[in-house]
């Protein structure tokens, strides 16, 4: 029998690498003194500890994700030049996947939209994209945002969540419909994160190395086919494992079976937009497969947990506003807002300087007269302005993303210019008739009626009800039955 290796365990210090002499015992005046303020290890551990949460994200603050990379296995330069989509072009990337609306402690399988935001770190900078599980939203205009987000959240008075409080909403903004609909359906409470698709939601601009532009829409399907859960199944759930979605993807990726999903993209000639028959650039809509079919573009894989959740996964940031030459905004103006609140809320949630923390961090090189700042810890040298004769960085007008001339008119607060099909329920009652098989229509009209048994009442239930009519009127009469009790 041979002896155990003695283990020797490196000695305590201060974060500034200072060794001490105890990690049990405070400094006192005495064994029952008072504890000095010189103490500085314990000082600093408890300002630290008091320290340690970040502000969680307003919204998708109860999230997981991992690290993996994405490959272009097809050929779509003839639509773009963008690094990343190049053919045979691998590239390492972070996904991160959350409920929207829950608080960080919150169940994993609440019925919600799902998020699925993707940062690709490129050679020519990262490319960020926030989206979700769902091709649609609940507002087309930022203005309303804020206003959604707080119906989802909790009262000011009692401080708890009101089904009333998001009806109301709801039923208020009739463009709301497609997304309610995508939302109490199936797809409202995902099997697992590795099983559920994800969208780029917004439209995008792509460019080609010649100057031609397509509109463009993404579509990640992933490979392990869509699952969801019953609203019995979720609600036994979220008693049961909260973080059941968190667990189920780091157990995957730990036992080496790694989710995928390959990308496909639809892709719009950039001269159709002026006169589609709706507006392309709503996001409540989606572009019908039969007008603009998927193209395959590659695959993405995570096979690869966080180290350190809090350094890797809550410190991520994400922000459309990343884009890289050969990709550009749209006139969505959901996505034009997100421009600037995702960078906004990142400088306010882990500070100014959050690109530098190594999650955030592009794998390329940073040239920016940017400087200085709390936890600023790459500072670039002299020169500190532009235009310089000393050396320091140039821009370079060939990376200019790519976009589109506005029109002229008058400066004003106005909805989108009015397209044929401009109708909120068109969409949503397509979905009910003609997507959704007997089964599944069952289980949207039990999911609605759930939904609004639990305190919606009032001017607002009978909203809801007409809101559902407005989308079919067999879907309206069945809820409307159901709630009955019929």
């Amino acid at each position: 029998m041979t002896d155990s290796p003695v283990t020797i365990s490196p000695t305590t210090t201060t974060d500034a690498a200072i060794a001490q002499p105890s990690d049990e015992h405070s400094l006192t005046a005495g064994p029952s003194g008072p504890i000095l303020l010189q103490d500085h290890y314990l000082i600093q551990k408890m300002a630290q500890f008091n320290r340690e949460r970040v502000p969680e994200r307003v919204v998708h603050a109860k999230g997981g994700g991992a690290f993996g990379f994405f490959e272009t296995t097809e050929d779509v330069s003839a639509f773009t030049k963008a690094d990343l989509f190049q053919p045979g072009k691998r590239v390492d990337m972070l996904a991160r996947f959350s409920t929207v609306a829950g608080e960080r402690g919150s169940p994993d399988t609440w019925r919600d939209p799902r998020g699925f935001a993707l940062k690709f770190y490129t050679e020519v900078g990262n490319y960020d994209m926030v989206g979700n599980n769902t091709p649609v939203f609940f507002v087309r205009d930022p203005s309303k945002f804020q206003d959604f987000i707080h119906s989802q959240k909790r009262r000011a008075d009692s401080h708890t969540r009101d089904h009333n409080m998001q009806w109301d909403f709801w039923s208020l903004s009739p463009e709301s419909a497609h997304q309610v609909t995508w939302l109490m359906g199936d797809r409202g409470i995902p099997s697992s994160w590795r099983e559920m698709n994800g969208y780029s939601s917004h439209t995008y601009l792509w460019e080609n190395a010649g100057g031609q532009k397509h509109w463009v829409k993404y579509h990640f399907k992933t490979d392990q086919g869509v699952g969801y859960l019953t609203q019995e199944d979720g609600d036994r759930l979220a008693g049961e494992d909260g973080d059941y979605h968190q667990r189920d993807l780091y157990d995957h990726i730990k036992s080496a079976d790694a989710p995928s999903w390959t990308l496909h993209v639809q892709l719009m000639p950039f001269t159709d937009a002026a006169d589609y028959r709706f507006n392309p650039f709503d996001l409540t809509k989606v572009w019908p497969h039969g007008d603009y079919p998927l193209v395959k573009v590659g695959r993405m894989v995570l096979d690869r947990n966080a180290e350190n959740y809090f350094a890797q996964i809550e410190q991520a940031a994400f922000e459309p506003a990343n884009m890289i030459p050969g990709i550009g905004p749209s006139p969505d103006k959901m996505l034009l807002g997100r421009l600037f609140s995702y960078p906004d809320t990142h400088r306010y949630r882990i500070g100014p300087n959050y690109l530098q923390l190594p999650v955030n961090r592009p794998h390329a090189a940073v040239n920016s007269y940017n400087r200085d700042g709390a936890m600023r810890y790459d500072n670039p040298g002299d020169p500190v302005y532009a235009p310089n004769s000393f050396g320091g960085p140039v821009a370079d007008m060939r990376s200019e993303l790519p976009s589109w001339q506005v029109e002229a008119g008058e400066i004003a607060r106005t909805a989108y210019v009015a397209h044929a099909d401009d109708d909120d329920f068109i969409q949503p009652g397509t979905m009910y008739r003609e997507v959704l098989d007997g089964a599944q229509q069952a289980r949207l009209v039990s999911n609605i009626t759930g939904h609004l048994s639990k305190g919606v009442e009032g001017d607002v239930l009978t909203r809801a009800l007409d809101y559902w009519r407005k989308v079919d009127g067999d879907l309206g009469a069945r809820v409307a039955k159901g709630l009955n009790g019929g």
